[in-house]
C-alpha cells in the first residue's frame, strides 16, 4: 500500500516555488554552514530522574492535554501542524485489576510534594514532614491505613497510575494523606503484611509510531537558553522566513525546544546544522524515556 504524502505548510510551499524560481532569501547550504559555525552552549539533556512523585522527570503526561498556545512561532498553520503531532505522542488508558498488593505502591501523584527531592516512600516515611505520624503497632498500622484509604477493610478500590517513562512503578493517585500512605506501605512492608486490594490503574505511554512520525516530520532539538538572545542564532531563524515552533515540552529546568520542519528547505538545513553544532536531539531523549526500566 502506498503511504499517504505528508500535508506541507504554506511557508514550505512558498519556499518551494522560490527556489525553483531562483528568488528569495539564503539558500538552504548557507543556513547550513552557518547554523554549523554558531558558539552556543548546548549541553547534553539531563537523566531522568526517579523521584518519590509522579512529577518526577519531565512530565509527558501533560501532552495529552496539551494547550495550542503552548507552542510559539511566526505561523498559525506551521503551529497547528507541530500540535497536531505532540498531542498524540501521549496515550492513556485504565485497567482494572482484581487485585493488588499495597506493597507494591512506589510513588505518589500528591500535589503537596511536587518538588519534593526525596527517592521514595522509605525517605518520607522518615522525613520532619511525616514526623507526626508514627506506627508501633499493628492497630496503629489499620488504624494509619484506614486514614490513607478509608474503608480498606472492605476492599475499596486503589487509584493508581503508572508510565512507559517510570518503569513498572506504581503511584497512588490521591492528594490526601500521603503521610499515612507512605508510612502504612513501609510497615506493611518491613512487617511482611499482605494488603491486597482492587485497583484502577490508569496507564500512559509515549507512541513509538508518533515518534517516528515526529522524527520523519520535523528536527526537535533542544535549545540553551542563551540562543534566544543571541543575534547570529536570532537573525539565522528570522531573515529566511522559516518556519518554526517554540515549546518548552517539560518544565523550567529543561532547555526549550526549537522545531522545524524537514519540508521545508531552510529549516531542515537549519536542523541539520543545528545538531552537528551539537543541539541534543529531544526525539531520541524520548525515545530513551519511552525504554525505561
Amino acid at each position: 500500500m502506498s503511504q499517504a504524502p505528508r500535508p506541507h505548510s504554506v511557508a514550505s510551499r512558498l519556499a518551494a516555488l522560490a527556489q525553483r524560481l531562483g528568488i528569495g532569501g539564503t539558500d538552504g547550504r548557507n543556513v547550513a554552514e552557518r547554523s554549523r559555525s554558531l558558539s552556543l552552549p548546548f549541553a547534553p539533556l539531563p537523566d531522568w530522574p526517579a523521584g518519590l512523585g509522579w512529577q518526577s522527570g519531565p512530565p509527558l503526561y501533560r501532552l495529552i492535554d496539551l494547550p495550542r498556545g503552548a507552542l510559539s512561532g511566526p505561523v498559525q498553520e506551521d503551529k497547528a501542524r507541530i500540535h497536531a503531532v505532540l498531542k498524540r505522542l501521549v496515550s492513556s488508558h485504565y485497567e482494572d485489576h482484581p487485585a493488588v498488593d499495597v506493597r507494591s505502591i512506589d510513588g505518589l501523584c500528591s500535589r503537596t510534594l511536587l518538588d519534593s527531592p526525596l527517592a521514595g516512600l522509605e525517605e518520607l516515611s522518615n522525613s520532619e514532614h511525616c514526623r507526626k505520624v508514627r506506627i508501633i503497632s499493628y492497630n496503629d498500622f489499620t488504624k494509619v491505613l484506614g486514614v490513607a484509604l478509608p474503608g480498606f477493610e472492605r476492599k475499596t478500590q486503589l487509584q493508581l497510575r503508572s508510565a512507559g517513562w517510570h518503569g513498572a512503578r506504581l503511584f497512588w493517585d490521591d492528594d490526601n494523606h500521603p503521610c499515612e500512605l507512605a508510612n502504612a506501605v513501609v510497615y506493611a512492608r518491613r512487617r511482611g503484611l499482605e494488603i491486597v486490594l482492587p485497583a484502577s490503574i490508569q496507564r500512559f505511554e509515549l507512541q513509538t509510531s508518533v515518534l517516528d512520525e515526529l522524527e520523519r516530520d520535523f528536527h526537535m532539538l533542544a535549545m540553551p537558553p542563551r540562543a534566544w538572545s543571541d543575534s547570529a542564532f536570532m537573525e539565522l531563524l528570522l531573515e529566511t522566513g522559516m518556519p518554526y515552533a517554540r515549546f518548552g515540552l517539560f518544565n523550567s529546568e529543561t532547555p526549550e525546544s526549537l522545531l522545524l520542519p524537514r519540508d521545508h528547505p531552510q529549516s531542515d538545513a537549519f536542523g541539520q546544522g543545528l545538531r552537528e553544532a551539537g543541539a541534543p536531539d529531544v526525539i531520541d531523549y524520548l525515545r530513551r524515556a519511552s525504554k525505561a526500566d
